[in-house]
Order: C-alpha cells, then structure tokens, then sequence
C-alpha cells in the first residue's frame, strides 16, 4: 500500500514541504531514498524501538521510502515522527484518510516520547501557506508554532497520541495564542538601565544619537572607563519593535534552535561574540547552513568588545553585510541568504597597554605600537562606523555622586519621537526605515545644506584632515541630530557636533 505524509525542510529562513511517500511490498528489507543524511538514515532504529515499546510494529515486509524532492538535501533526526506514522499509516494499523492533511514532525526518543526540534516557525508559516488543516510537533516547541494563526498546532509529548488521535481512540486540543496580545503583554524593559551610569554625559548623548539613527558606533578608551557598560545599555534605549520585526528576529532564533519554551520574542537581540570567533561562527554557513551572530543579532545590537583583538579576516567578512544589511552564503550545491540588519557597537583600548598619553597611567605603549594597533581595524570596515567617540574615566567626585542619572525610560521616549520622523520621512521607500540606512541619494535629498553649514563642513574637513568617507557619515549623523531636536533643516550647529564624532578619522590622532 501506497501511503503519503508531508514534513518539511528548512533552508535559510524558509521552510520547503517535504512528502514523505511510504510504500510496503511483498519481501524482505528496509531502503530509504531522496538524498537522506546519517541522522535521517538511523531513524529506522529509533522508530522500530519506539513503535515496538508502545505496542506496534515495524511490517516484516519490504519498506521502501522516498523523500521527495529527491534532488534536496534531508538533515537531522527531526522526520523520525512523519516516517513512524507514514508506516502505519501504509501497514494498516492506522488509518490512513487524514494524515495527508498535516505537516507531522518530531525527535522519537526510543520510549516514544518527542525531542524538541529547530526551525518550528518557518515550518509553521509555509504550512498554513500551502492550505495544511494542522501541525504535529513535540509540545517544547508548541509556542513557537501557535505564534502562526489559522493552523491547528497539536503538541504531544509521546508517539502514541498522535496514533489514538489518527484511530479516533483520543482527541488532541489545538494550543491557541493570541498573537498581538502575547505580544504586547511582556513588552518589558530590558534589566539594564542607564541610571546606573555616572557621568560620562557625552557618551550617553552619543549613545542616544546612535539609536535614534541607527548608527554603528566605536568607542574608545581605557580599561575601567565603562565602555562595556554603556553598550550593554543600548538596548534599554532603542525603540520596542514592531509585530513585523519579533517576527523576523523570532525566525531566525527558531532556526538556529535558541527558542525556549517562549512563543514571539519582543526583545531586541544583543549579541556579543568572544573575539576568538571563528569566520562562519560570525557570518553563518558551514556544512549544514546555520545563520551567524550577526543574522542573530537583526533587528538588535552586535556588540565587539576589544575590535582589534578579533581576527583581521572575521572583521572583514563583515563588510558586506554591514551595507547590504542582508548576508548571502554560496557553496557549490546551495545559496542561501540571512538576514542581518544590526547596530554595530564596538569597542577598543587606544593601545596595546590600554592607557593613551596618560602619563599616570601604569603601562605605557609607543606611538609607533599605538599606530600598529590601531591598524587592525581597516579603513573600509571604520568607514561603516558612523560614530567614532572617546570614553574617559569617570572621577571619584562623579562617581560618589549620590544624584541619579537620567533612566533608559526618558532617554527612549526622545529616540522614540526622533524614529517616528524617520518613519513618515521614508514611508515611501521599501527598505529604508531610520537615517543610517540612506544611501548618497537620499543623503542629497534630506541633508540639503544651507551656504553656513557648507563652509562649516569644508573648513573642518580641510583643518582636521577628515577624509573623504566621513563626509557622508556627517550627513547622516547630523540628520539624526535635527530629528532629535525637531529640526526640518539640517543646522550649523548640528554639523559641528557631528563632526566631533569623527575622531579616528583625523590624520595624527595619535599624535
């Protein structure tokens, strides 16, 4: 008998419908095609164990199983549950009318009971797509599917449910969620909070530019100076996201399996890599595709601690990404594309010694290894660093302050406001949504400079030796400065405080 049940396969952030077509004949033996990896293949031990512990069997006769599409690539030990029930399906201890209407998938332990498995949600939207009536999975994954409305989500812990529910021996209920109200339920602040933070007024004005724009941002000081401690407080100030962003942030995390136990994520990612990262740890890709830190980090904060310290080829494959905000992983026999828009928050020590000119300070470092360490970090991966500032230890009057600082809450609402102009501002245009993201066009378009603002511009690039690359940079940043101040022209002053942030692209700095 010819049976057919569907699971399926995920490939970048997409799910593709896998049938599973069971067939038994007279003979002997156990073949399984459609290009099946190890996982896949010992499956037949864990469903014969399975079956056989809860009063089923595998038929003694000739099994054969095609996954179709035969030409992709099956991976991991999630298809056990649909290749189980495609059996009995086919051997006639089940019935076999209704189990063509659902995408069936799971981990078999040898007792029967489920595994978690990864890329639920992708799975879950191209089931209800394709017009599937439900979904099977193991009940550690149920939330994350239920996220997806419309498909009837049905969690079982162990192999026999699904049987009854198929012989109409049991019924299973469907879990249920509502989305939006799940959604803005736990929509809470992250623990971390910039009150904590004395002194340090400059890099706190910084930061809340940086957000309001999107930028990416460097920060350089000396060890102690709290650097680790403001970036770790970025997030606390950015905009909530949107239904629309959790639920792209929430598919990739189901695909590299780091969902747990919660259905739709409402925090913003922040990711920060050791600097022993390897290149494809950083990027994704490797022999079975996983996204990296930084399609882990889309629609949040990557933060590098210590920048010249990472490997010069990891910072480099960033590049790419930085500017297409989109990473693309080409092999021989697939391409596939992740997602990784992201703020980029980095930080360094001026030297080796970590301490700069500071003739206090108990290590000190030549100019020449200062230049030496410095020129790690390549000027095309700073020319996509919109701010450069210095971190200066904050003094003890600052610190036995007993005044609290301004909280993330008042310093959000501000970036909030300035986001909302960004928003009206590029509401014509498909994929820009805040000021980094304009490219020289809109730049042209929206930093219009009056004949005072020019000469500004000109003379600081001529007397500080600016290069070229931070022309653009000033503009953006500027732009965002006017939006924070409600400003529909880009003024003077707002230039000359962009231009402040350009520190590492002063000839001499070191000098």
């Amino acid at each position: 008998m010819l049976i057919k049940v569907f699971g399926s396969a995920v490939f970048g952030v997409e799910a593709t419908t896998i049938t599973v077509e069971v067939n038994i004949d007279k003979g002997i033996g156990y073949h399984l095609v459609g290009l099946p990896d190890n996982a896949v293949k010992e499956s037949s031990y864990r469903i014969a164990a399975a079956l056989k512990n809860n009063g089923y069997q595998l038929p003694g006769k000739k099994i054969t199983i095609n996954m179709a599409p035969a030409d992709l690539r099956k991976e991991g030990s999630a298809y056990d549950l649909t290749l189980a029930i495609g059996i009995l399906a086919a051997s006639g201890q089940i019935p076999a009318e209704d189990v063509d209407k659902y995408i069936i998938m799971g981990e078999l332990s040898l007792d029967g009971s489920l595994q978690p498995i990864k890329g639920v949600l992708p799975i879950a939207i191209k089931a209800k797509e394709e017009g599937f009536k439900g979904f099977f999975l193991p009940k550690q994954n149920v939330k994350e599917a239920a996220i997806v409305s419309g498909l009837d989500v049905y969690g079982i812990d162990n192999v026999t449910e699904i049987i009854d529910f198929f012989s109409g021996k049991g019924t299973l209920q469907p879990t249920v969620i509502n989305t939006r109200e799940e959604f803005y339920k736990t929509l809470d602040f992250p623990e971390f909070d910039f009150t904590d933070v004395k002194g340090q007024e400059s890099i706190k004005r910084c930061m809340e530019i940086a957000a309001a724009g999107g930028h990416n941002i460097i920060l350089i000081g000396p060890p102690g100076a709290g650097k680790t401690m403001l970036a770790k407080r970025l997030p606390s100030i950015l905009p909530p996201m949107t239904l629309k962003e959790a639920l792209e942030t929430t598919k990739i995390h189901s695909v590299a399996g780091k969902i747990k136990d919660v259905g739709l994520m409402n925090q913003r990612p922040f990711r920060n890599p050791h600097h022993t990262i390897s290149d494809v740890a950083l990027v994704g890709g490797g022999t079975f595709p996983q996204p990296g830190e930084i399609s882990l980090a889309h629609n949040g904060v990557l933060f590098l601690d210590e920048l010249p310290e990472f490997k010069r080829t990891v910072l480099e494959v960033m590049r790419q990404p930085l500017e297409d905000r989109e990473v693309t992983i080409s092999r021989a026999r697939f391409t596939i594309t992740y997602p990784s828009s992201f703020m980029l928050v980095a930080s360094m020590n001026p030297s080796p010694g970590g301490y700069f000119n500071d003739p206090d300070a108990p290590v000190s470092s030549s100019p020449h290894e200062m230049q030496r360490y410095m020129n790690k970090i390549s000027g095309p991966l700073l020319d996509r660093i919109d701010i450069h500032i210095e971190v200066t230890p904050v003094p003890f009057e600052k610190l036995s302050d007993k005044q609290k600082a301004e909280s993330s809450t008042d310093i959000r609402k501000r970036v909030m406001e300035a986001r909302e102009i960004q928003t009206n501002r590029f509401a014509h245009l498909e994929n820009i949504h805040y000021n980094a993201q304009m490219n020289t066009k809109q730049i042209r378009e929206y930093c219009d400079l009056d004949e005072t603002s020019l000469q500004l511009l000109k003379t600081a690039m001529e007397r500080l030796n600016l290069s070229a690359r931070a022309y653009d940079r000033i503009l953006k940043v500027s732009r965002t400065i006017a939006d924070l101040e409600g400003s529909a022209n880009v003024e003077p002053q707002h230039i000359s405080e962009a231009i402040q942030y350009r520190s590492l692209d002063r000839e001499g700095w070191l000098g």
